[in-house]
């Protein structure tokens, strides 16, 4: 299984699929799936496959986007100026390398400008510039070079794809948020393919989460589950900078979230199924895995939204510990991952026709 998790992480690490232009990303997934899936698209561009069962039916899902930047013009001299997509931190921007998607059209490598240090002044070392001041430099002389090679406003640029095995089966690189995640509902998708009984389940690959969580509405309203179960990043605190936000260490196994909270704008969050959080806990139990909790002010998922459709969804937030979290060098534990799968199906395999899904049976 782990080596199936590691195939399957690095390769979708290394397709680029900036929120709203996932289409690569969709294909590489869909080629992915076990023979005799059948995976169904919808208008706004998510991914379903689905498994026949009997009981409550669950939507487990995750997102394939990623987060990056979109054109919004070309300067006389070919430089390229953007708007950011999604939370990019703006600290982490300069000097990085990343690549320009022109549709159609073979992917462009340009850089993220930084001044000469040589020409810095003291005060200039200290300031992060932000991302509407930064130049995006491919190379180009002009405008005409750059409109030539299909650079035009609205063209999706994402951190140059990068994925890097590094020790103790830890994984390195760009969007491990969260085709880490991919990762796991593709395992899990095999182990569905081949059993014989069970709650229905949909598995569904969501677009333009970080677009302000859109994509998994869309498919919750067209497959009114019962049960909804999320799987995205879990930041991990076991480094100095992030040791007072929560206890999740990397290598310590698969997460839950018993609270999340978004008080930036988006004022949402999750607080999880009494029942699902026992069923998690008592999956975990009975097959000796690894659990973490977690409990975050700053977090969001789709599941904030998703919970709230229909007549109410019966909802738990699962993940992964990781690292450097919407940076370009995001990091993952591979047992982590492999721990969340066999969580997944442990989990669902407890589902039964008499799961009680309102909170007080």
């Amino acid at each position: 299984m782990r080596e199936r998790l590691k195939t399957d992480l690095t390769d979708l690490m290394l397709v680029p699929g900036l929120s709203g232009h996932e289409d690569r990303v969709r294909g590489a997934i869909r080629d992915r799936l076990p023979g005799g899936v059948q995976a169904r698209g919808d208008r706004l561009g998510n991914l379903i496959a689905s498994f026949p069962g009997t009981g409550p039916s669950v939507m487990l899902f995750t997102h394939m986007d990623q987060l990056g930047f979109i054109v919004r013009r070309i300067e006389d001299d070919g430089a390229i100026r953007v708007e950011r997509l999604g939370g990019v931190p703006e600290r982490a921007l300069a000097a990085q390398p990343v690549i320009l998607c022109p549709p159609g059209q073979p992917d462009i490598p340009a850089l993220i400008a930084n001044k000469s240090h040589h020409a810095t002044t003291p005060d200039e070392k200290y300031h992060v510039l932000r991302a509407p001041d930064l130049r995006i430099d491919a190379g180009f002389s002009s405008r005409a070079e750059a409109e030539a090679a299909g650079i035009r406003i609205g063209v999706p640029v994402v951190y140059r794809p990068s994925a890097t095995e590094l020790a103790g089966g830890r994984i390195a690189g760009t969007a491990v948020d969260d085709r880490a995640g991919c990762a796991v509902l593709l395992e899990v998708a095999r182990a569905l393919a081949a059993r014989e009984n069970g709650p229905p389940v949909h598995l569904v690959f969501s677009v333009q989460e970080e677009f302000n969580l859109r994509g998994a509405v869309v498919a919750a309203q067209a497959l009114r589950p019962d049960i909804a179960i999320q799987i995205d990043l879990m930041n991990a605190t076991d480094t100095p900078e992030m040791a007072d936000r929560g206890d999740m260490r990397l290598g310590g196994g698969p997460g839950m979230s018993l609270y999340s909270f978004h008080g930036r704008g988006t004022l949402n969050g999750v607080i999880p199924h009494p029942g699902l959080v026992a069923l998690v806990e008592n999956a975990a139990a009975a097959g000796a895995l690894p659990l973490q909790r977690s409990a975050q002010v700053g977090v969001l998922t789709d599941l904030s939204y998703v919970q709230l459709v229909g007549d109410g969804v019966a909802s738990v937030d699962l993940g992964f510990p990781m690292r450097y979290s919407h940076s370009a060098q995001e990091m993952c534990d591979l047992s982590d991952l492999e721990g969340l799968t066999r969580l997944l199906l442990a989990a669902l395999a407890r589902i039964g026709p008499d799961f009680p899904l309102e909170r007080t049976p």
